[in-house]
């Protein structure tokens, strides 16, 4: 893309082959200005590079065929051999007829457009990565004065600063020389600038002045503004919705859905935007995901909200996208909950499908939540944030889901949906408390207990109840919790309800237990696994076999907790429930310990450590080595 450093990457590289000798006859540049409202032709070009080889005056042949011939000639019989750099080549008619015609010489082109029908070697160039973005910086202000200690002094905000420029090498020279400029003021202070203006291109452009080494200008709107005016229609409009897409990857499915173009359609136009390097495909699995550069998103999103036919196509497109997502999201989240019996959700045929399609979208899936606080797409937002709890949760991606429920409730608030909004105050509660935040767990579902007994939803009060007795019983209040968890069996019991009586049956054993009860735990805990064997429901049964395991380990009735966990262990593993199946094991391993058998508690907590590093969980991870090591001996 432009502002990509392509030639001073072509000229570094000249200067380096030149310095070694590779090319003792010489290097001829030319600036064919692709990209320019007035571009150089192939027979402008060949005037300079004939003038450069001295011919010139008189001694320029009048014709433009004689003066190609004439050019081709002098290249066959030069025995030096030459490197010619043709910069900024728009279009193959500029170039094709500038190659030397042997092969003794050597050729660099640069372009924003991939040629890919001719047989030449293709270089991309992508952003620089952190480290090497931040040594441009350094490097730029140490030249101009080595006493500048502003990157040393101020890591963070150089690191901030690198990345508002997304890396780019133009913005990031922009960035320096303004910098060299402000000798007097912080990195914090332009990193601060920068977000208020929230478009880093309208601070760097504002700020540029001068040219750099090569002298060229110093500016990068206009840079991004002569690609997008060269593109035909087709793919301008798509290149515009795609900047509005949430995430900095958009799967191909989410892109027709956000265009409404066939998917053969929308793959030619993103293949050509690829050509033109204002898009790059990344490859995933099967699939392909497209990454719009953030500069190129910021300047699509600034020429939607610039034109009011074209904010009502982007209002339009985002409708859309967030059906797409709402649609499949809530069929993923149905797979995962699905019991025998139960219609089969459509799409995934089975969990590890339905969790493969929330991994690749989960970007997208989070940011279309926040679409929401926009009033015309708080529906959306509301019901597509209600899909993705179970997800988020058997993820572990807990801020995210704090995130999504908190932006869920607001916007139910904000509409007047008061069930809906008992919903995300449910989800905001479990969120809050896997995310350690146990008080304000336990006042969020305060809120939904009430907002669900306040329209009369009897159902949703008994999971309100529940899922506030888990919380009390995370604060310690375990009598409180045995209060709540009884009334929430009650509601599910006399609802009929028998999958959610099992699970609260299971969440009131581990308050028993906790209470000193643990006679009626092992109750508990037992009738939470028939329960959950009689719907058909594997997963939760596990859980009921790992605390059926506990609860027994704790009145020393080891051999029948061993037998709980290997139960629960063969169910975890069967759903690839890592960090669970890491907890099982570690209960295994104390167990071992318990009835003296150190080598196989060493044994376990070495598979529980590979479990945990599955589940990328490194600090149980670590735990569970460091116990294993001291059973060594």
């Amino acid at each position: 893309m432009g502002g990509i450093g392509k030639t001073a990457l072509a000229l570094e590289a000249a200067h380096q082959a030149r310095s070694q000798g590779w090319f003792p006859g010489g290097t001829l540049f030319v600036d064919l200005r692709g990209y320019d409202d007035n571009p150089a032709t192939a027979d402008q070009a060949v005037v300079a590079l004939l003038d450069a080889l001295g011919v010139r005056g008189a001694d320029l042949p009048n014709t433009a065929a004689r003066q190609y011939d004439a050019y081709r000639a002098l290249l066959a019989e030069r025995r030096e051999r030459m490197l010619l750099i043709l910069d900024n080549a728009s279009d193959p008619a500029q170039f094709l007829p500038l190659l030397p015609g042997t092969d003794h010489h050597r050729v660099l082109i640069t372009s924003r457009d991939r040629p890919d029908s001719l047989p030449v070697r293709l270089i991309d160039l992508e952003a620089l990565d952190p480290v090497d973005s931040a040594a441009l910086i350094t490097h730029a202000l140490h030249d101009a004065d080595e006493r500048d200690t502003r990157p040393a002094c101020e890591p963070d905000a150089l690191r901030e600063l690198t990345s508002l420029c997304c890396h780019l090498p133009l913005a990031l020279q922009i960035a320096a020389a303004m910098l060299r400029r402000r000798r007097r003021r912080d990195i914090a202070s332009l990193v601060a600038e920068i977000k208020r203006a929230g478009d880093p291109t309208v601070v760097l452009d504002n700020g540029s002045r001068g040219t750099d080494q090569y002298g060229r200008s110093l500016v990068l709107r206009p840079v991004l503004e002569t690609s997008y005016r060269r593109l035909p229609s087709d793919q301008a409009r798509l290149l515009r919705l795609l900047a509005l897409a949430p995430g900095a990857e958009t799967g191909t499915e989410a892109v027709v859905a956000l265009t409404g173009l066939d998917m053969d359609v929308a793959i030619g136009v993103l293949e050509d935007l690829a050509a033109a390097g204002l898009v790059t495909p990344m490859p995933t699995g099967g699939d392909v995901r497209w990454r719009l550069h953030d500069l190129v998103r910021a300047y699509g999103v600034g020429v939607v909200a610039g034109d009011a036919d074209m904010r009502e196509e982007g209002e339009a497109a985002r409708e859309r996208l967030l059906d797409f997502y709402w649609r499949w999201a809530d069929a993923a989240d149905s797979r995962l909950r699905w019991l025998p019996g139960r219609p089969e959700p459509e799409r995934f045929a089975d969990r590890a499908q339905a969790l493969a399609w929330l991994d690749g979208e989960r970007a997208g899936l989070v940011a279309a939540v926040q679409w929401a606080r926009e009033e015309q797409y708080a529906r959306g937002g509301v019901g597509l944030a209600a899909c993705l709890g179970v997800y988020l949760r058997w993820r572990r991606y807990f801020d995210d889901w704090v995130t999504v429920a908190g932006t869920a409730r607001e916007a139910a608030h904000r509409t007047g949906d008061r069930h809906r909004e008992a919903i995300a105050w449910n989800d905001l509660g479990l969120a809050l408390r896997e995310a350690g935040q146990v008080e304000e767990a336990i006042d969020a579902h305060t809120h939904a207990r009430d907002a669900f007994q306040a329209v009369g939803d009897r159902h949703d009060e008994g999971m309100a109840w529940h899922n506030l007795g888990g919380a009390l019983r995370k604060a310690d209040r375990v009598e409180k919790a045995v209060d709540a968890l009884t009334r929430a069996r009650d509601l599910f019991q006399a609802a009929g309800d028998h999958h959610r009586e099992a699970g609260t049956w299971n969440s009131l054993g581990l308050a028993l237990r906790e209470a000193g009860r643990t006679g009626e735990a092992i109750d508990a805990h037992t009738h939470a696994r028939d329960l959950c064997q009689a719907a058909g429901d594997r997963r939760r049964e596990g859980m009921a076999w790992h605390n059926l395991g506990r609860a027994l380990r704790e009145t020393n009735r080891a051999e029948e907790a061993i037998e709980a966990y290997g139960a629960a262990l063969e169910i975890r593993q069967e759903f690839e429930d890592w960090y669970w199946a890491g907890r099982t094991l570690e209960n295994l391993a104390l167990t071992h310990e318990d009835t003296h058998r150190p080598a196989g508690a060493r044994t376990y907590y070495l598979q529980a450590a590979n479990a945990y590093t599955r589940a990328n969980a490194p600090t149980e991870a670590a735990q569970a080595r460091t116990r294993a090591k001291e059973l060594e001996a």
